[in-house]
């Protein structure tokens, strides 16, 4: 999926919210088997319940890694299933790749090739080399990490470089390794007052924001200070919609959920997007 069809599908859909498949075994609905066969069960409920309101699906790799080789099987036929029946929307694989340039091209041949993911995570630290076989592959973006949401982000994202912080420095040295066509960056919503300084080192890039509902994010926040013409945010939303609720009535609230985040939205594209 290229940027211009991600943008229509934003603005048909009136939304930017990206789903996280987090889907822990152990918090899944007890009528699911707390395994990797549970886990995909589970996972075709969210992603029906969901997908009107969503334009991103976001499995966490760890999740499924966690379970094996039949966990790793599971989200293989998650994004296969999300490929058979909900075309249109941006599959994201959020497993923070990064390493030298051979292992990272079969990292990147594992999520591009094998499970057909549209966009990888992956961490810069390692540099140019070790990101460059990601941006190989058309049609496939990278999320570099830039600025995240966690507590120790400020262990070292903050450290000043310069007149600069490094999370900036990140942003201005990885933006020339690719485009706004095949890169975009996480940045954490636990950070909205940084999305101007973000956006002024990368007006045009889409950012990839976890960190909204369970963590606490301020999606108007995010919306006012991140989004640029063409929207150019992926909000992401994982626990605070796949388990809205634990009950059999999972489904029913996860797509309650996930329609209140796509109505907000709508109403935030009406007042910062300018296209």
């Amino acid at each position: 999926m290229n940027k211009q069809e991600l943008i229509r599908h934003i603005r048909s859909k009136r939304s930017f919210l990206c789903v996280g498949l987090d889907s822990d075994p152990k918090k899944i609905p007890a009528q699911f088997t707390p395994d990797a066969e549970g886990v995909l069960s589970f996972n075709r409920a969210i992603v029906d319940a969901t997908a009107p309101y969503a334009v991103a699906f976001k499995p966490n790799a760890a999740f499924y890694e966690a379970l094996g080789w039949q966990g790793i099987k599971a989200l293989e036929e998650t994004i296969r299933y999300i490929r058979a029946n909900y075309p249109d929307i941006l599959v994201i694989l959020d497993a923070k790749r990064g390493d030298i340039g051979n292992t990272s091209a079969l990292y990147a041949r594992s999520a591009f090739e094998e499970l057909d993911a549209d966009v990888l995570t992956v961490a810069p630290y390692m540099g140019n080399d070790s990101v460059s076989p990601f941006l190989k592959y058309d049609g496939k973006w990278v999320a570099v990490l830039a600025l995240t949401s966690n507590g120790g982000s400020e262990d070292f994202q903050h450290l000043r470089v310069g007149e600069r912080e490094l999370f900036e420095e990140v942003l201005e040295t990885s933006k020339k390794w690719g485009s706004e066509e095949n890169m975009m960056y996480v940045a954490g919503a636990t950070h909205p007052e940084y999305f101007e300084r973000i956006r002024a080192i990368v007006p045009e890039h889409f950012l990839l924001v976890p960190g909204v509902g369970a963590q606490g994010g301020s999606l108007e926040e995010v919306a006012e200070y991140g989004m640029n013409r063409d929207c150019g945010l992926l909000v992401n939303s994982s626990r605070g919609i796949i388990f809205a609720s634990r009950e059999a009535d999972f489904a029913q609230k996860a797509g309650e959920a996930a329609k209140e985040l796509q109505a907000k939205m709508s109403t935030l594209l009406d007042k910062y997007a300018k296209a």
